[in-house]
């Protein structure tokens, strides 16, 4: 499919830029998209998010060519025009009619661990205090702390004669009580603005002393002025890092017929057992009861085992569901696909559904 577009772009010297993303029809980024620009040499994979980025081209129609396996390959015309800021182009690939029925992660009662665990469980319960979490974080547009917490009810804040930010509550004179990482700042005032905002994970805010934590409350009716509760970013808020590309070339295991798809088997792989597939949910989605789903792409034996450095993630709804899936997958058993009445590997592209909490559900 060849579609039109005018992108007006801007490059050093005269020449012009391309930005773009790749989709699926539902607007999830699609990791790993071969982008090539035919019969310039111009080539690049779309990344985590699904963009691509081009630079010292020429004025003038462009053919962009994407490819990617699993999906109908397409190519826009791009009419690029210098002098101006750069536009993104977005297009749009369409999976081919091989993904499996789509799996819904089953879920256990989630019993939360290590710092952030009392965060999470009162995060999960939404009892006595305000959260602000690190999606509200990472979606809010304020420059330092004081502002951000400033746009809860019930928070005012208060400019410092050093330039930093705080903040009071319910209209009090007084300071409130600040904590970060379950430890009390020493007494008096605490610039807030001193810390950034990329580096929280969370925020709990008690506007007085007895709506708070018990085990965050001070001696001396200190935290009578509502406290602040900081949560930092960390290795365990981070999750493990999971490659997005597999190791192994598929495409080239596919072309070369030493794996096949779903279209070239007379019976697909399929996984057993799926109401007993175990992927442990990432606590900070589950306690803000975040739900979302990931399209992966591996390969499936000839036994029905996954073949370790096949796994990729094509695309996601959330950064942490991607380190979620690889282990509990590569734990499961496929009845493997069949071709001239034979097992043999196959390329396999699934979906997982990770669903909202059950309602009702405890936590330990």
């Amino acid at each position: 499919m060849t579609i039109s577009l005018v992108v007006a772009s801007a490059g050093a010297q005269g020449t012009v830029a391309i930005n773009g993303v790749i989709t699926d029809p539902e607007g999830l980024p699609i990791y790993g998209a071969l982008v090539a620009l035919p019969g310039t040499g111009h080539e690049t994979r779309s990344d985590e998010r699904g963009e691509f980025r081009f630079v010292g081209l020429q004025a003038g129609g462009v053919d962009i060519a994407v490819r990617r396996l699993g999906f109908a390959p397409t190519s826009v015309v791009v009419n690029l025009a210098s002098g101006v800021t750069p536009e993104r182009v977005r297009i749009v690939l369409t999976a081919l009619p091989a993904l499996l029925d789509q799996v819904t992660v089953q879920r256990t009662r989630m019993s939360y661990t290590g710092r952030l665990a009392g965060y999470y469980q009162r995060l999960d319960q939404r009892s006595g205090g305000q959260f602000i979490t690190r999606a509200d974080i990472e979606r809010d547009e304020s420059r330092s702390l004081s502002q951000l917490l400033s746009r809860s009810p019930g928070i005012n804040r208060v400019a410092l004669r050093s330039g930093g930010g705080a903040v009071r509550m319910r209209g009090r004179a007084c300071r409130p009580l600040v904590w970060i990482d379950g430890v009390p700042m020493p007494a008096g005032e605490v610039d807030l603005d001193a810390f950034p905002l990329n580096t929280l994970h969370g925020v709990e805010l008690y506007l007085g002393g007895s709506n708070a934590p018990i085990e965050h409350t001070a001696q001396n009716n200190r935290s009578s002025c509502g406290s602040i509760m900081l949560w930092s970013r960390g290795r365990d808020t981070e999750g493990p890092t999971t490659p997005r590309r597999s190791i192994v070339d598929l495409e080239r295991l596919v072309s070369s017929m030493s794996v096949y798809t779903a279209e070239q088997v007379d019976q697909r792989a399929e996984l057993q057992n799926r109401e007993k597939l175990q992927a442990a949910y990432p606590p900070e989605l589950h306690a803000s009861k975040i739900s979302g789903s990931i399209t992966a792409e591996f390969v499936v034996d000839a036994t029905g085992k996954v073949e370790p450095g096949t796994f990729t993630v094509v695309s996601t709804t959330h950064r942490l569901l991607a380190t979620a899936v690889p282990r509990a997958i590569g734990e499961s058993t496929f009845t493997p696909a069949l071709k001239d009445g034979k097992p043999v590997r196959q390329f396999v592209r699934q979906k997982f559904d990770f669903g909202p909490p059950q309602v009702g559900a405890s936590n330990k």
